[in-house]
């Protein structure tokens, strides 16, 4: 199963990050789906069009996004 809108999950931190950033749900997904990714110690890290993603994918094929930055 890919990357989509039904199995990414944002916390309330990576929504807060997300409005004063600009950054939208849409841009989230894309870089998801298409960036470039590093593992970091509790979790994954995604990078696509400047833009970061730091997220854990659970047991249950769902990913869970903690942080969104700006890079």
């Amino acid at each position: 199963m890919g990357i989509s809108e039904e199995n990414v999950k944002l916390t309330k931190h990576a929504l807060e990050q997300m409005q004063e950033r600009g950054i939208t749900n849409n841009e989230v997904l894309r870089v998801l789906q298409r960036g470039s990714r590093v593992q970091q110690t509790e979790g994954t890290l995604a990078i696509h069009g400047g833009i970061g993603v730091a997220y854990q994918k659970t047991k249950k094929g769902q990913y869970r996004v903690k942080t969104v930055i700006w890079i």
